[in-house]
């Protein structure tokens, strides 16, 4: 409607504006047999409930006939699961499917004949305009002047023509700009109007947690499984080494010499297998909490860290996981890429949140463009819907902070 008027009026908008209303009455008429139909049947009735679904879906494709916009997009979610009663259960749960229910009632009840009346009457102009051909037409039609427009001599009666062409573009442009307006009241009942791209977004968090917690699931799994199965192994291979060892202390040196090499690279192995196990998810953590597992990460930092863990209780599984996982990531790049001296590093418990925060002396300039583990660490807190922040200028300090939503 802000184009120009001679623009629109020369398109087809205006017939396609007049289609969408006189059409409105056909899906409602269809619509409350159908309904009428339901409610015949008992088995069926509660299908009532359910029918304003197809109602949406056909109402949200006449939207075409007037509105060049995208496609209007259903507001239904996806079921979380297979099958027929998933559905129901979904839908039945939706506020989008008790609104179509009542716009279809309200559109079928009275919106589309409003609709099909003032199509008609848009139509009028056009009945004017042929007005002559009518009477010249029928020889037995009276004419009844028009409502006083023209005269009611036979040949007055064509004064009717550019009486009509005169009335037909102001017609047209008000009809088109009344199914504009109808159009975006059923955009905005049927369609998604943000709340289905909120819920969807929603959905996409949660699967994001879903995720982020099988994982943890599976590195605790790895954890145990390396821990009680292939590094206990290594450890009875090395003490039969070690047994070896003593057994051939006056034997051949060539043998001597194999098994020495052997029960050092077994200790190496198993050395490197701990670093594995730790760094997948440290035992300590699942049976002790973060302070002592932060402090073995300061421990094992090859730059001093100062700890302080402020905890009164244990925070939730996956808020520790997460915590000890960017407290890590945070000393690692700090011994690799920060030339620091000192770092400091901080946990406590403030409301609802367990907030981090992990400085260090280096030279600073830290950047997740620069691909320092910064944009991990930020995914990372975001899937719990917490706050990540660097500050680390050129020469430093850095100061990373992170804040975690903790249930009280």
């Amino acid at each position: 409607m802000t184009v120009n008027p001679l623009r629109l009026l020369a398109s087809s908008s205006p017939w396609r504006a007049i289609g969408y209303l006189l059409s409105g009455w056909v899906v409602a008429a269809v619509w409350i047999a159908a309904v009428l139909a339901l409610l015949v049947v008992p088995a069926l009735g509660l299908a009532v409930l359910f029918a304003g679904i197809p109602f949406g879906a056909v109402e949200r494709a006449r939207l075409r006939l007037v509105e060049p916009r995208p496609r209007a997009v259903s507001p239904h979610g996806v079921p979380t699961r297979d099958g027929v009663w998933s559905w129901l259960a979904t839908r039945f749960r939706e506020p989008a499917t008790w609104r179509e229910l009542g716009y279809a009632l309200l559109f079928s009840l009275a919106l589309a004949w409003v609709d099909a009346t003032l199509g008609l009457l848009a139509l009028t102009p056009v009945y004017v305009i042929c007005y002559p051909l009518v009477v010249a037409a029928f020889p037995e039609f009276q004419p009844d002047a028009l409502f006083g427009l023209v005269p009611t001599s036979r040949p007055g009666v064509f004064a009717a023509t550019p009486l009509g062409l005169l009335l037909l573009p102001p017609a047209l442009y008000l009809i088109t700009a009344y199914a504009s307006v109808r159009a975006r009241l059923t955009r905005f009942f049927l369609s998604d109007d943000g709340t289905g791209t909120d819920r969807r977004v929603s959905e996409l968090s949660r699967s994001r947690e879903r995720i982020l917690d099988a994982m943890d699931a599976q590195r605790r799994r790895i954890e145990r499984d390396l821990h009680d199965g292939a590094q206990q192994r290594l450890t009875g291979l090395i003490m039969s080494l070690g047994v070896a060892r003593l057994h051939l202390a006056d034997g051949p040196p060539p043998a001597r010499e194999a098994v020495d090499r052997a029960y050092r690279q077994a200790r190496t192995a198993l050395a490197e297998l701990r670093e594995l196990v730790h760094g997948i998810h440290p035992q300590v953590l699942t049976n002790r909490g973060l302070a002592p597992a932060v402090a073995e990460l300061a421990e094992r930092c090859t730059v001093p860290v100062e700890v302080r863990i402020d905890l009164p209780d244990r925070p939730p599984e996956h808020v520790e996981a997460a915590a000890w996982f960017i407290i890590g990531e945070a000393l690692t790049n700090i011994a690799r890429h920060s030339a620091a001296t000192r770092a400091w590093v901080s946990c406590r418990r403030v409301g609802a949140f367990v907030r981090l925060e992990i400085r260090d002396d280096g030279v600073g300039g830290a950047s997740p463009d620069r691909g320092t583990g910064l944009v991990g660490l930020n995914d990372r807190v975001s899937v719990l819907r917490g706050r990540f922040t660097v500050d680390s200028p050129t020469g430093g300090p850095t100061t990373l902070r992170a804040e975690l939503p903790c249930a009280s």
